[in-house]
């Protein structure tokens, strides 16, 4: 959680606890006490709504498990009104000093039961709405990015029918004996052909994407310097699996572009790629120079549109960790149940 993120939960909590306390203090009930007996609905409630959002929420609401949702969550309203009864006693005993307390055991524990219940469904609800609003407003600003990509797009673009003809005469002029030059030119003919014919997809097969990632590091390699070692390991990927088509591409881009050359040191590429209980697990490494101009290198544009993909089309489902050190970027990125 980022420091902002933490910085607004404690004011939240610091807000719903001091509203608790004058609001829901009678006058049975002094001051200090209604301050403890609030504090530990605090913890209980907290630890349901931390438990919900980050486990509950992600892995079985997002996937459609509503019943077994259902039974989470009443399970941890459960567990930790359950878990008030002792506290109360032990507060009243150790705390408030009370002698010969005999609490009705059953009476306090729905009293607890129903008061986080209520409050939990009640911050649940406002997390959800805040996140649709949110999300709304994200999803519309994304609409008006890509009509406007979409623009230049259609201002700037070749007639495919001429591009493609192009390259076939080029081709035709290329001399035989420059089979490296020809090969490149099929190439990436094949890659073009691949974004303008095949990507119009929110999903597209997996084994289409690799071929279209091989052979974009295959000219990468082609024009790099040979000591720099570049590795590419996919692993022995049969599911049928579908993904955003283009969205593993960005990481690799972004680690032929700033990949450094050091003599002092082993300079290299490193691309993983494994399935395995559903999850996709994608690895993308590279050395770095650490005379890079630091602008230069944290400008990360291509990288932070990527992350907003992530957030659009795999909301819940996707963990993605990166490591920029002096000398090295890593990207660790897991696509769960694709």
């Amino acid at each position: 959680m980022k420091k902002s993120n933490i910085i607004l939960h404690l004011f939240f909590w610091g807000l719903a606890y001091v509203f608790w306390i004058f609001i829901f203090r009678n006058n049975t009930l002094v001051l200090t006490r209604a301050i403890t007996i609030q504090f530990c609905y605090l913890i209980f409630i907290a630890a349901n709504y931390y438990f919900n959002t980050a486990y509950t929420i992600p892995r079985l609401l997002n996937n459609k498990k509503y019943a077994v949702f259902a039974l989470c969550l009443l399970a941890g309203i459960t567990f930790t009104a359950a878990l008030r009864v002792p506290v109360t006693i032990l507060v009243n005993i150790h705390i408030f000093n009370v002698a010969n307390f005999h609490p009705d055991l059953l009476a306090v524990f729905w009293d607890s039961f129903i008061n986080i219940l209520f409050w939990v469904v009640i911050i649940l609800t406002g997390k959800f709405v805040a996140d649709r609003v949110r999300s709304g407003i994200y999803i519309e600003q994304i609409e008006r990015e890509k009509a406007e990509h979409e623009l230049d797009f259609l201002r700037a673009q070749f007639n495919p029918h001429f591009l493609f003809n192009s390259i076939n005469s080029i081709y035709a002029h290329i001399d035989k004996s420059n089979k490296t030059a020809r090969n490149m030119l099929l190439v990436f003919s094949e890659m073009l052909r691949y974004q303008l014919y095949e990507c119009n997809v929110e999903q597209i097969e997996l084994n289409r994407e690799l071929n279209y990632i091989k052979n974009y590091i295959e000219i990468q390699k082609s024009r790099m310097d040979e000591r720099i070692k570049v590795s590419f390991c996919a692993g022995d990927i049969t599911a049928p699996i579908k993904v955003a088509p283009l969205l593993l591409i960005t990481f690799i881009e972004n680690a032929f572009k700033y990949v450094g050359f050091n003599e002092a040191k082993e300079n290299r590429v490193d691309i993983n790629m494994k399935y395995e209980h559903g999850n996709l697990c994608f690895r993308c490494f590279n050395t770095t120079d650490g005379h890079i101009n630091p602008v230069e290198k944290s400008s990360g544009l291509g990288i932070a549109n990527a992350r907003r993909r992530l957030e659009l089309l795999y909301p819940g489902r996707h963990s993605l960790k990166i490591e920029n050190h002096d000398d090295s970027f890593e990207i660790n990125l897991i696509l769960r149940n694709v």
